[in-house]
């Protein structure tokens, strides 16, 4: 039997990484800790050793004699509160040492795992205890259960009038304006609101700048005071969408990104300009506004919003029945209204494969996030207030306004 030296040697180096946090852990005198690394060493050989001279037979042996060891100094311990850390790291030391007799990788990546855990409890404990509040982590759980529990039930087809309106797809909308809203909550804790929600919308553009728009609207009717603040992270949301469609066309077809760029360019440089004024009215606040404690998210704004989408999807599904497909224009203006990507994906795939010329790529697509535009219009008006749909709209019609503009008036092939 050939001996499996360096899935031994990876076995003990696991060992000795988790040792050595416990090492530095484990305290001294009357209250010392049991295990250390030379413990930690030897049971992930252990488990290593078992696995390849018995099997998994002789494996559950050495764990469970692991098992009893650890228990037993659990017991004995002199602690007010000894804890049981140690003795579970102990006990899935000799699990981790026999992976790495199999899957190395796997063994180093979950050892790994294991030492970063053991050594993240001061903060982890500070953060939980200090920095979360009770309506914090009740809006945790409300995500876990939305994402874990409600959205895998749900169908994925495409079901009611029109067959246009699928269970899954909507549902992700309310999981993303959830989620959206409790970045932009943690952001404003960590930096304020007047700097973490810009920053925050921006970044959440890349995911859903309609949710984005839509939570901002939220918290923008429930904290009066963030109101320049939640129009900045909303328009910066729109910023993210032109970068993003740029650098999805140079995946999916250059030569529909150089007839498109000019347009994005437009109409992102005139979104910038608009979110950043708002910016900097939100940064020049005489105090940073209030509103950071509390829910980190509107419920009742997410399932609106849902509501809202799928409403103007059967509309648009019955428009397409009523009138016919009029061709690429309509179809891609229908999807952008659901996504505006994906819509300029396809088209800019039928440039690829040389079905459509490059110029007949830039109408479609424009199409498509002038739809995309106007449901977030919608999205503004139905869950932020009126104050925050009027400040809203302006940045999105001037963005798209500039971007056909400068469509319509550079030539095919660009200006370069």
């Amino acid at each position: 039997m050939s001996v499996p030296w360096l899935n031994l040697a990876v076995a003990l180096a696991l060992g000795v990484l988790i040792g050595i946090e416990r090492e530095r852990s484990k305290g001294e005198g009357a209250t010392r800790r049991p295990a250390g690394i030379r413990t930690f060493a030897l049971a992930t050989t252990l488990g290593a050793i078992a696995l390849h001279l018995g099997g998994v037979p002789l494996l559950a042996v050495a764990t469970a004699a692991v098992g009893a060891l650890a228990a037993l100094s659990y017991l004995r311990s002199p602690r007010a509160d000894p804890g049981l850390t140690t003795e579970i790291a102990l006990l899935a030391a000799p699990l981790i040492g026999a992976l790495a007799m199999s899957d190395m990788a796997l063994a180093a990546a979950l050892g790994t795992v294991v030492a970063v855990v053991l050594a993240t409890k001061a903060p982890v404990h500070r953060f939980v205890k200090s920095v979360l509040t009770g309506a914090e982590v009740n809006s945790g759980l409300a995500i876990a259960l939305a994402t874990l529990v409600v959205w895998p039930q749900l169908p994925d087809r495409y079901l009611g009038p029109f067959a246009a309106l699928n269970p899954h797809t909507l549902w992700l909308v309310v999981i993303l304006v959830l989620a959206i809203g409790a970045c932009g909550h943690v952001a404003a804790r960590a930096l304020g609101p007047r700097a973490g929600l810009p920053l925050a919308g921006f970044a959440g553009g890349f995911v859903s700048s309609t949710a984005v728009i839509g939570a901002m609207g939220g918290q923008a009717r429930r904290v009066p005071e963030t109101m320049h603040a939640a129009v900045a992270a909303a328009t910066l949301s729109t910023v993210a969408t032109f970068v993003q469609m740029a650098l999805l066309l140079v995946a999916v077809s250059v030569a529909t990104l150089v007839e498109l760029l000019p347009a994005l360019l437009a109409g992102g440089v005139i979104a910038a300009a608009y979110g950043l004024g708002f910016t900097l009215r939100a940064m020049r606040a005489s105090a940073a506004a209030p509103g950071a404690e509390g829910r980190a998210f509107s419920p009742a704004t997410a399932a609106i919003l849902a509501a809202t989408l799928a409403v103007m999807l059967v509309v648009a599904a019955a428009l397409k029945a009523l009138l016919g497909d009029a061709g690429i224009v309509v179809a891609a203006a229908v999807a952008g209204i659901v996504d505006t990507h994906s819509a300029a994906v396809s088209v800019a795939s039928l440039v690829a494969s040389t079905r459509l010329a490059p110029p007949e790529a830039v109408v479609p697509i424009l199409a498509a996030m002038s739809c995309n535009a106007l449901a977030k219009t919608v999205m503004a008006l139905g869950a932020g207030s009126a104050a925050y749909a009027l400040r809203i709209i302006p940045g999105l019609v001037a963005s798209m306004a500039a971007s056909w503009a400068v469509a319509l008036l550079v030539p095919a092939g660009g200006w370069w």
